[in-house]
């Protein structure tokens, strides 16, 4: 199946996920997760109508948006090193994996010296999972608190990578919880630069359930791009960890 009937299959998806929600299709922003693909392969999706591509690491962000400079926003979905902060700041129109006061203040750094505010969703962990990186619930309200001081972090909601289980419904509650922790906060008296509008959530195998559950951001790569060989080593790991 070529990358255009991979993408009409997802947002066919999509669409029908956010009807049973009843929701309108036009709330859900679709992120085409594009690492380790070619430049060929993502000007090819591009072409098929995607309009925001995500990244997960930022060298590799750096050398494609080099050379499909102006075709599409890009977006850092994966973890996010201090060091990198101020070019991650320079290359995507949204990080979705703030995770630390010290990464934010970092690219309050970065915003400053650019002369805009820097656009980032929280990551947020709600599972332990040593492997997987993430803001603990608990810190969340400090890192709200803090954020009243750097002007030039815009956050603009959460994102949560669960834990892998090749059945949908056993990750429900994960995307049920994020949500509710997103509307709990919206209630409370939030700095100027916090809009929790967003939840990213949902990938390849689960973005459907994610969208019922309220997701407006879905990262989507094997069901676009096809399947990578580590990712399918690592499915493979994750399937016997969840049991």
């Amino acid at each position: 199946m070529r990358i255009k009937e991979r993408l009409e299959d997802v947002r066919s998806r999509m669409a029908e996920a956010a009807l049973r929600a009843g929701r309108d299709p036009g709330e859900i922003q679709l992120v085409a997760v594009s690492k380790t693909v070619s430049v060929e392969k993502v000007r090819e999706a591009i072409e098929a109508g995607v309009t925001i591509l995500g990244e997960n690491r930022v060298q590799e962000a750096r050398a494609k948006i080099a050379q499909l400079h102006g075709l599409a926003c890009w977006h850092l979905v994966g973890h996010l090193q201090t060091n990198k902060a101020k070019l991650a700041a320079t290359l995507f129109d949204l990080i979705h994996s703030l995770d630390s006061l010290h990464l934010a203040r970092e690219l309050d750094k970065a915003g400053q010296a650019l002369g805009r505010p820097v656009e980032a969703l929280i990551q947020v962990k709600l599972a332990e999972e040593r492997t997987k990186s993430g803001l603990p619930e608990e810190e969340l309200p400090l890192l709200l608190k803090t954020l009243a001081d750097l002007p030039f972090v815009s956050v603009k909601g959460l994102m949560l990578l669960p834990p892998y289980c090749p059945d949908p419904e056993a990750i429900r509650p994960y995307f049920s919880r994020l949500r509710a922790l997103r509307d709990r906060l919206q209630q409370e008296d939030l700095p100027q630069n916090v809009q929790l509008q967003h939840l990213s959530m949902g990938m390849s195998h689960d973005f459907e359930v994610a969208i019922e559950e309220g997701a407006t951001l879905v990262r989507i790569g094997t069901a676009i791009f096809g399947p990578r060989p580590q990712e399918e080593l690592r499915a493979a790991r994750d399937k016997l960890l969840c049991g």
